[in-house]
């Protein structure tokens, strides 16, 4: 099978620590990719390079040109309505009706002459999340996109982005501290620790998961031991403020 993301050798410092050390990463056409990680492992460094934004100088870096890319806030711009934020750098002759569909692929439609500001949270992130489908990503960057969420509205995303998936088929790396949510939509699971892949696991439970399913809850408390989280915490990793 060809390789849709292929990175040799990747290095990164900003002082005396490198933030990522010589790690190399392959994702196929159509694989998602759960990336976990304390704060300060490197995994916002690792998102930048695969976006783009930031150089990875004497790395082998093998991207596809069409990337997009979701962020834990919405960032809409509140001058213009849902269509238009979704519309933004959408130039071609068909643009009208690929942001008619994104909207759609997101349940939308009914909001699209809205702004930005009479969104509720699960409605700003939909938005978010159609103007990167509306590009037609080969691979898509999620950037803790469900952090901001009640527990509810997160559950739905998730239900949301996994069935965009299944219809579009895009090769997606999620960036999460919540090793349910990792279980939940991916194919792979990526420990980062200290700039190294720590651990690689291939989830192979069919989908929809079921939250409280025994097989996916002992994947859950593995990760959690490797990430150093005793069964008596909270799912989620605990996160400081991040640095890099």
């Amino acid at each position: 099978m060809s390789v849709l993301v292929d990175i040799q050798g990747l290095s990164r410092d900003f002082g005396a620590a490198p933030v990522l050390d010589r790690i190399s990463l392959a994702i196929q056409p159509g694989e998602f990719v759960a990336l976990l990680g304390r704060s300060g492992s490197g995994k916002s460094t690792l998102l930048r390079v695969l976006a783009g934004l930031d150089e990875a100088p004497a790395a082998r870096v093998v991207l596809p040109k069409r990337r997009s890319i979701v962020f834990q806030e919405p960032r809409l711009m509140p001058w213009k309505s849902v269509a238009d934020n979704v519309a933004l750098g959408v130039s071609n002759a068909h643009a009208s009706g690929a942001v008619s569909r994104a909207l759609a692929d997101v349940e939308l439609t009914h909001r699209r002459d809205a702004w930005p500001l009479t969104l509720s949270g699960g409605e700003a992130q939909r938005a978010a999340l159609a103007r990167a489908l509306v590009r037609e990503p080969e691979l898509l960057l999620l950037d803790e996109p469900f952090a901001a969420l009640d527990a509810l509205t997160r559950l739905r995303m998730q239900g949301l982005v996994r069935e965009l998936w299944r219809k579009h088929r895009p090769a997606v790396l999620l960036v999460t501290h919540d090793v349910g949510e990792a279980v939940a939509l991916a194919d792979r699971i990526l420990v980062l620790d200290r700039g190294r892949f720590r651990r690689e696991v291939a989830v192979e439970l069919p989908h929809p998961r079921r939250h409280g399913d025994p097989c996916a809850a002992a994947l859950e408390t593995e990760l959690l031991r490797e990430l150093g989280v005793e069964l008596s915490d909270h799912h989620s990793i605990p996160e400081p403020e991040r640095t890099h």
